[in-house]
């Protein structure tokens, strides 16, 4: 986890060092990729929300639910997260919000149909220590960089047509001829591509943190690997057509819901389900 985030470090050094010596207005990044961290930031929850048909319910709509999740989030020391059940029928769970205070815990009809209480505690478990090892701020604020490089990368010759990456924005003190250009361009590609890898690398490791954290706060690693392997096997009956509808959101879930033969599959944000079963029964023999 520290060399990822180190190295990550590194990477978005050297591009700023690089967009600096080319002359890249500051103004321009602060503006465009702020926005997009400030949005990212305070309303993922209810996009993650809307975009899953998810909503909100109270202790009266789902008694059984409420009362998990209460468990777990007093037994990890933290604010009750509201509750949301997404009408899905792939069975999943994520946690979105900024901090534990305003944090939602998600699930999906097809778990709840799927799942024993004892399991689902666990992946709830897994989901609320997400929540408290402020998880979804970590990758958004780890993704800065990398969401202006991307942006530049895709939007660098329409830019380079309203006179460079500094025009109309206080311009900067390097060349802003067609050859620094197409270095920012080149370098944005390279910082993406670098990123892409280590902030998937740094999404793993935040996998296994919260599956360690699950089997510790229920005392239970079985339940949640038992869990794992539900969700997983249930996944792969389920049509590709349907695993494409929330496919995007993959990186939310507990488990990713990629179709078959998706690129996905190869650059996952998720450890495979043979090393997270392999850790989390070393944490069951530690426990014991």
């Amino acid at each position: 986890m520290v060399l990822a985030l180190a190295l990550l470090g590194v990477v978005y050094a050297l591009f700023l060092l690089v967009l600096y010596d080319l002359g890249v207005s500051y103004v321009l990044l602060v503006v465009i990729g702020g926005g997009l961290l400030m949005v990212q930031f305070f309303y993922s929850d209810r996009l993650v929300l809307m975009s899953m048909g998810a909503r909100v319910v109270n202790e009266r709509q789902a008694p059984d639910l409420h009362a998990i999740v209460a468990k777990v989030a007093q037994l990890a020391d933290l604010p009750k997260p509201q509750v949301a059940i997404s009408p899905s029928g792939v069975p999943n769970a994520f946690a979105t919000g900024r901090s534990p205070k305003h944090a939602v815990v998600c699930v999906t009809r097809g778990i709840l149909d799927r799942l024993d209480d004892e399991e689902l505690e666990a992946v709830l478990a897994h989901e609320i220590t997400h929540v408290k090892n402020r998880d979804m701020m970590v990758i958004t604020f780890v993704s800065f960089f990398a969401t202006a490089a991307s942006l530049i990368f895709q939007n660098g010759f329409f830019m380079m047509g309203f006179g460079g990456f500094g025009g109309g924005f206080g311009g900067g003190r390097g060349r802003r001829d067609a050859n620094s250009m197409a270095i920012v361009w080149i370098v944005s590609l390279l910082v993406w591509l670098v990123s892409f890898f280590l902030i998937r690398a740094i999404s793993r490791y935040r996998e296994y943190a919260a599956d360690r954290g699950s089997g510790i706060l229920t005392g239970r690693p079985s339940e949640l690997m038992s869990a794992l392997v539900k969700i997983s096997d249930t996944n792969r009956r389920i049509p590709d057509r349907d695993l494409r509808q929330v496919e995007g959101l993959s990186a939310f879930f507990i488990v990713p819901a990629l179709s078959r033969g998706s690129v996905q599959e190869l650059l996952s944000t998720h450890p495979s389900l043979e090393h997270r079963l392999a850790r989390l029964r070393t944490l069951e023999s530690q426990l014991r």
